[in-house]
């Protein structure tokens, strides 16, 4: 590949940020191995139109660096015409995948800027509500690693619960777990990932506190 390549471009800055192929091809609506079959076999070509204008937005640079015609103007960075940006905050909380973490104090660890429009076409609603922490435990595993940061929707808890992953509060501690509804009772299955671990079934609203679904990861590459 070229040094203006675009999949040389997309390899650089998810590196740079730390960021897992799957995620980003989640970000875009694709399945998961879109991005590495794209910078690494080249397949697709090039970027679709909108795929292309959605990470140009995540990544904060010019759409032409990752493909875009070279007289496309960039309403990315610097444009007003790309909207605003949000600052969501990130805790010192981990949601254990595994026995449960203890909750303590919601330290603000930081704040993690992003485009409004990427945040609300990804969670829908109000991106106030939205928070970043971290996974801790390996019960969730592929799906989530010990060490992964998960965006978690606080506007899209108990009164909309269905089937996904979720950040849930039992006695006091802090479980990120799948959700497996039954429809008929409105009861439901805590569920692992990692088949090592045991789903807790007909399960009670009554005897948890949902605090929000899981709308994104990101994790470091090794």
């Amino acid at each position: 590949m070229e040094q203006g390549d675009p999949r040389l471009v997309l390899e650089r800055l998810a590196r740079e940020r730390g960021d897992d192929y799957a995620a980003l091809s989640r970000l875009i609506g694709r399945n998961a191995a879109y991005i590495q079959q794209f910078i690494k076999r080249g397949t697709p070509r090039r970027l679709a139109e909108e795929d292309r204008r959605v990470l140009a937005e995540y990544f904060g640079v010019d759409e032409r660096v990752l493909g875009a015609p070279a007289d496309r103007k960039n309403p990315s960075i610097g444009d007003p015409a790309g909207g605003a940006m949000v600052a969501v905050s990130q805790y010192a909380v981990n949601a254990s995948a595994g026995p449960g973490a203890v909750a303590g104090e919601e330290e603000e660890l930081s704040r993690i800027v992003f485009p409004e429009r990427w945040l609300r076409r990804l969670a829908g609603g109000d991106p106030a509500k939205l928070s970043i922490i971290t996974v801790s435990g390996d019960s969730m595993e592929p799906t989530l690693s010990d060490g992964d940061e998960i965006l978690v929707n606080g506007d899209d808890g108990a009164e909309r619960l269905r089937d996904g992953i979720y950040v849930l509060r039992v006695d006091n501690a802090l479980m990120v777990k799948r959700i497996a509804m039954n429809p008929a009772s409105r009861r439901f299955t805590i569920k692992s990932d990692n088949e090592g671990y045991p789903d807790w079934p007909d399960c009670d609203l009554d005897t948890l506190e949902v605090i929000g679904r899981v709308v994104w990861a990101g994790r470091r590459l090794a």
